[in-house]
């Protein structure tokens, strides 16, 4: 596997099918080695969730939407959130892509949490926001937040993504 970089990544968010599309400002969020998403909408779990192995028992808890203020901002206690991505992913059967949080975000006590990103896979995703800080977090609506680093596979998967977020939040 390779890392794409800043100008494959470019490539790809021009072509047919973008690789990225409802970005902020793509520029900006373009990175010498990964792609960042911005904070569309901010909810706090609310219950437990459940997962087994087919899933038939798999449970995704309850959810409270954090509405931002007037100025745009949020302000969160420490714990749990999942959040959601202005921008939309499509993910082509020859990439996959792993997502890491900003830096500055590991500076101010707080983490996002989001698992391996599937060829084949296309929606607008959620992760998981943890503010670790006891002094709790601010943060404003379409901040950039996670940086999702693609990865050009040895071949084309046979067959992509077709799990239960195909096309989620579209």
């Amino acid at each position: 596997m390779t890392m794409l970089s800043r100008d494959e990544l470019k490539d790809r968010i021009n072509s047919k099918i973008p690789l990225v599309e409802n970005m902020i400002d793509a520029e900006t969020q373009l990175q010498p080695n990964s792609f960042e998403l911005t904070l569309k909408s901010i909810e706090l779990l609310r219950g437990a969730g459940a997962v087994d192995f087919d899933n038939s028992e798999r449970l995704i808890p309850e959810s409270e939407i954090i509405e931002f203020d007037s100025e745009g901002w949020a302000f969160l206690d420490p714990g749990t959130y999942k959040i959601r991505f202005n921008e939309i992913v499509n993910i082509p059967l020859d990439l996959a892509a792993i997502a890491r949080p900003r830096s500055s975000l590991l500076r101010c006590g707080v983490t996002v949490e989001s698992a391996v990103w599937d060829s084949g896979y296309k929606g607008r995703s959620e992760s998981m926001l943890v503010v670790h800080s006891p002094h709790g977090f601010r943060v404003k609506k379409n901040a950039r937040l996670l940086q999702l680093v693609f990865y050009s596979l040895h071949q084309d998967v046979s067959e992509g993504y077709c799990g239960r977020y195909q096309n989620e939040n579209l």
